[in-house]
């Protein structure tokens, strides 16, 4: 699970992810509410933690945007309001669960297992199809006129960023971003390497799809 921390104390914020990491979830950090949603607009995060009170935009005002926007991404506000009233308006403005501040790590991490435990709003969502191409995620397995082969967290992460955008070319930064996350420094190296499993998963399942170079920008499939 890829997790984004919007979280304006810097030695919360540090601890916090720290903690995650150790958890084993990808996790990408940021303190204010508009670069918040310049990774919120990426769409490659699992769940979103969300301070309410943030420097420039409000959380609850990046939350109704979010949704405006019809990004259903789960959000956990997290917030020393904890009025009634205040958690009424976070969760009326589109919160999946409110956390009040000082919170012990143990209870964060009971909300993130119940939000993860929670069914897909619908059963397509889990699947993803190009042609001749079907990619189950919650399997993680992709499927093909010749059967079917498994596939690997950054392999089925980098597929469902091509089937997500098919027809379109992705630029190399962008892959980058979304298959290691914001603040990796990862080598390019890597998303040739991991381009090169794809397309021999794409051929054991004899499937026509084909991931195309776009020399000097990026790859494409199609």
């Amino acid at each position: 699970m890829r997790i984004l921390l919007v979280e304006d104390d810097e030695k919360l914020n540090e601890s916090l992810a720290f903690q995650l990491k150790k958890e084993g979830f990808l996790v990408d950090t940021c303190q204010d509410g508009e670069e918040a949603l310049y990774f919120i607009e990426e769409k490659i995060h699992d769940l979103i933690l969300l301070d309410r009170m943030l420097p420039g935009l409000s959380g609850t005002e990046v939350l109704s945007k979010m949704r405006q926007s019809r990004n259903e991404t789960p959000v956990i506000l997290i917030t020393a309001l904890g009025t009634l009233d205040d958690k009424v308006m976070g969760l009326d403005s589109g919160a999946d669960d409110y956390l009040v501040k000082p919170f012990a790590f143990e209870e964060l991490m009971a909300r993130i297992r119940c939000i993860a435990r929670r069914p897909r709003r619908m059963a397509q969502d889990d699947q993803l199809t190009l042609g001749d191409l079907v990619y189950h995620m919650s399997e993680n397995t992709l499927a093909g006129p010749k059967g079917s082969c498994s596939l690997s967290k950054r392999e089925g992460t980098l597929l469902e960023a091509f089937l997500r955008n098919s027809g379109q070319t992705l630029s190399r930064p962008l892959l980058l971003t979304r298959v290691w996350g914001m603040d990796s420094d990862v080598e390019e190296g890597n998303l040739d390497n991991y381009i090169h499993f794809l397309r021999r998963r794409l051929k054991s399942v004899g499937s026509s799809v084909a991931v195309k170079t776009v020399r000097g920008i990026g790859y494409r499939i199609e």
